[in-house]
């Protein structure tokens, strides 16, 4: 059997396989009712969010946001291509786009590390400030720390302007001590 790597994957998953659900021993049931309780709320919610904005509210749009409000962690691109199963699948172009908008219109919050890989999560008024990250140097997972403020007036040579400062913490996550 294999295993759920998210929630948005079981969201997902329970949304696709939904018509099977008398099949289902009643403790699955019950779950799977849950879970697309959960997947119902995040839709109508990621929909709220890009309607708050002025945005037009597409299903790429609101599929993706979907999958981001859902993960409690930063995820990349790929990580997102594959939890679009079945005939909501994204083509790669159409997912970079989607992202980009989602970004400019800050919903989504984009970082990158070492790896030069773009990682991304939903924004909520907790990531409006400038913050650090840490990133899992065996799993690659990416968190943010909101208790490192990066907004200083950091001391620099004469004629430079700040604009913004990207900290990355690195080490291992509670997981893989």
């Amino acid at each position: 059997m294999r295993m759920i790597a998210s929630l948005s994957e079981a969201l997902m998953l329970s949304i696709n396989t939904a018509a099977h659900i008398k099949s289902f021993s009643y403790n699955k049931r019950n779950c799977v009712a849950i879970i697309l309780f959960m997947a119902t709320d995040l839709q109508e919610q990621a929909k709220e969010i890009i309607r708050r904005i002025g945005g037009r509210v597409t299903p790429s749009r609101v599929q993706t946001l979907f999958i981001l409000l859902a993960e409690q962690r930063a995820i990349t691109h790929h990580e997102i291509e594959t939890r679009l199963q079945g005939n909501r699948k994204l083509d790669r172009v159409t997912l970079y786009r989607v992202l980009e908008w989602l970004s400019e219109n800050g919903l989504v919050h984009k970082t990158t590390s070492d790896d030069r890989v773009w990682r991304f999560r939903a924004s909520g008024d907790m990531h409006a400030h400038p913050h650090a990250h840490f990133k899992c140097t065996d799993c690659n997972k990416v968190t943010c720390l909101d208790e490192i403020d990066t907004a200083h007036n950091w001391p620099l040579p004469t004629g430079y302007h700040f604009q913004m400062a990207e900290i990355t913490v690195k080490g291992l996550c509670a997981e893989c001590v």
